[in-house]
């Protein structure tokens, strides 16, 4: 049995912001093209996602958004067959097409499988290699390349649809999870770990207080080995404590030294060591379930190094 799982969708990459956007189709290539030069593709168990059930969004979104994302595809098929714009804007940083809404729900609808295949003991771990990502979507808004919050919908899903007790939720991505924060903050049921870079997009204002939230704001510039000494101190111990019966990880490789759209210094090696910290944690805790979702990466080629180097160590290759 392959233990770890790889699940994408080709609509993932359909969906497209414009030309020059940062959170780009060659993302899901680029990731693709290094696990397959580097044999690494080979030992995962690969699957095609399918899309999320509308009941299982409603576990972390309103009805409304889910409501108000499938309304604007609508009119934007309207307005492109009437010779309209192809694009739909969210936000400044935020647009659709006319695929972003199946490429959302396939994006959700991986973390899904992956938790079903985990949980049924198919699979030890995952990873969800998709897009749109996820951590920016708060439970009635769209925002920050985000539409469906991935990881939130899966780790409620654990909950709610297969019974588990405890899960965690580890955000490495170099912005801050907000979105997730907005969903999970007060559910005892869930402990989210996270660090970013502070201050920094979303310039989150006050940062939740509630006894389920570890945040560690992280200077612009900091390097590995600040980073590891904070998870140590700051993560390690409390995730032991809560002991988690499946952990789920926002994985953002955007803390990358090479990556622009932050100003940290992580590279592979600390992506690897992270990973081994987390999966240490859930062969302890959880059986070694673990579901892992693309969030943040936006230069190609450190993206592609950083997600070989996290799969490397889930896989065990």
């Amino acid at each position: 049995m392959h233990k770890t799982g790889f699940f994408t969708h080709p609509a993932c990459r359909q969906h497209d912001m414009g030309h020059g956007h940062p959170e780009c189709p060659q993302r899901l290539d680029a990731i693709a093209d290094r696990l397959l030069s580097s044999g690494v593709l080979d030992v995962l168990d690969q699957r095609t996602a399918p899309a999320a059930p509308i009941t299982d969004l409603e576990l972390a979104h309103g009805r409304m958004h889910i409501a108000s994302l499938r309304g604007l595809t609508d009119s934007l098929r309207d307005d492109i067959a009437a010779g309209g714009p192809t694009h739909t804007p969210i936000d400044p940083d935020t647009t659709m097409n006319i695929h972003t809404w199946d490429a959302a729900l396939s994006a959700a609808g991986a973390a899904l499988a992956a938790t079903d295949a985990v949980i049924a003991g198919e699979l030890e771990n995952a990873f969800c290699s998709v897009r749109p990502p996820g951590h920016h979507a708060c439970h009635d808004k769209a925002m920050g390349f985000c539409f469906f919050n991935n990881v939130a919908i899966a780790a409620r899903y654990a909950l709610e649809r297969h019974g588990l007790q405890r899960v965690a939720i580890i955000d490495f991505d170099v912005h801050h999870g907000n979105g997730t924060e907005d969903i999970v903050s007060g559910d005892a049921r869930i402990l989210m770990l996270s660090f970013f870079q502070h201050p920094f997009y979303p310039y989150s204002e006050a940062l939740s207080t509630a006894n389920n939230m570890v945040n560690v704001p992280v200077p612009a510039y900091s390097k590995g080995d600040f980073v590891r000494a904070l998870v140590q101190e700051q993560w390690m111990a409390r995730l032991d404590a809560f002991a988690p019966e499946m952990i789920f990880i926002s994985a953002g490789f955007d803390a990358h030294r090479e990556d622009d759209l932050g100003q940290m210094g992580l590279v592979e090696s600390d992506y690897a060591w992270l990973t081994t910290q987390i999966k240490s944690a859930a062969q302890k805790h959880a059986k070694g379930r673990i579901v892992s979702c693309l969030e943040g990466g936006y230069h190609l080629d450190a993206l592609a190094r950083s997600v070989e180097a996290h799969l490397r160590v889930l896989a065990d290759v």
